[in-house]
């Protein structure tokens, strides 16, 4: 048995969902043999599964999106490093009830990865989500040597919004560790920077931004993307449209820009957290996140573990809080069958108070369905 889910967001972690289960499968079946494998596609929590799979934690003072000081970790196995860019740059890290569309800043997520370089790796696997950015990835190059002048020849303001000033942008002084790293960027994301599907438009109103902020950042964006052609040449401009770049705030542009690989994050993380091996030791997989829905088919943890699952031949059923697919979505995604909360707990507020316990319960009613 092998249990493979990400976060159940605002309930449970990634690790705490495998011990639940786990706990769950046991009062069914005792003596089951149960291998947990955290799993995460990119966004917040990607550190945590990677540690949980056996890389070391590490920690640095880094920059949060305003400025103030946060401590954040990535995690290091070998040769390779982890990096979440929430960890730095997250609406986590920002003060309760702030947000801050035109000003959050990527600058510590550039000296998460300066970190991981100076660690002395020779990969680094990006993984962006869950940002309160949407400055391009601009203070993530900056912390890397990038310099962005205003018409003055000072550095524009943070976020977003400062780039509508941008005169003048210099990637020659970007640290030159980074051409000797494989640096991968892992995302379920594959928006452009700009335009009705990029950053602004689809993912800036989950950071606060009003109708207005959508426009004045898509400008400053589309603005910024022209000045870096004019300094770095076409592959700014490609780079613009190439899938990714619009990921958490278009720090997958700025990604780009340093030599980044796209890859989805969830193929990405099952690699590195040693899946298939696992995959091969096991008679059924159980996968899961807080809300199985539409957007689980298209790059989610569930659905990547269900891919690799199938190919392999294994059977998957999937936990989650809420479920919003009918079986027929389940099954073309390589799921059996799925075990909501709100099977054993109708009230929603209930099962995100009391999600380990209900989620125990629920994994209880796996191991009598598929293992008694």
């Amino acid at each position: 048995m092998l249990v493979a889910a990400d976060k159940f967001k605002g309930s449970l972690t990634a690790v705490e969902v495998a011990e639940r289960v786990t706990a769950g499968l046991r009062r069914a079946v005792p003596d089951v043999e149960v291998e947990a494998l955290p799993v995460a596609d990119g966004g917040d929590g990607t550190v945590a599964a990677a540690v949980a799979a056996g890389f070391t934690r590490r920690e640095v003072r880094v920059a949060g999106p305003l400025g103030q000081e946060v401590t954040a970790a990535f995690a290091v196995r070998g040769d390779t490093a982890v990096v979440e860019m929430a960890e730095a740059s997250g609406l986590q890290r920002l003060p309760a009830g702030v947000l801050a569309p035109l000003t959050a800043s990527t600058y510590g997520s550039g000296e998460l990865l300066r970190a991981a370089l100076d660690a002395g790796v020779r990969t680094i696997v990006f993984g962006v989500g869950g940002s309160a950015t949407t400055d391009g990835g601009a203070g993530m190059l900056s912390a890397l040597g990038a310099r962005f002048l205003d018409e003055d020849g000072e550095p524009v303001a943070p976020g977003g919004g400062g780039l509508a000033r941008l005169a003048r942008a210099d990637l020659s002084a970007l640290d030159p560790r980074l051409a000797a790293v494989e640096l991968v960027l892992a995302s379920d994301v594959d928006n452009p920077l700009t335009g009705p599907k990029g950053a602004p438009a689809v993912y800036g109103p989950q950071k606060g931004a009003s109708p207005d902020d959508v426009e004045t950042l898509d400008a400053a964006l589309a603005h910024y993307a022209r000045v870096l052609e004019a300094s770095v040449g076409a592959r700014a401009a490609e780079y613009a449209d190439a899938p990714g770049a619009g990921a958490a705030g278009g720090i997958g542009y700025g990604a780009l820009l340093m030599g980044a690989r796209f890859r989805a994050g969830i193929e990405v993380m099952l690699d590195v957290l040693g899946f298939a091996p696992a995959l091969e030791r096991a008679e059924l997989v159980i996968t899961g996140e807080g809300s199985l829905d539409e957007q689980t088919l298209h790059g989610k943890a569930p659905a990547g573990v269900a891919a690799a699952a199938r190919a392999a031949g294994k059977e998957v059923v999937a936990v989650c809080g809420r479920l919003a697919l009918p079986p027929a979505e389940l099954g073309r995604a390589g799921i059996r069958r799925a075990y909501p909360l709100t099977d054993v707990e109708p009230d929603v507020a209930t099962c995100i108070a009391d999600a380990g316990p209900i989620l125990e319960r629920v994994a209880e009613r796996i191991g009598r369905d598929f293992l008694s």
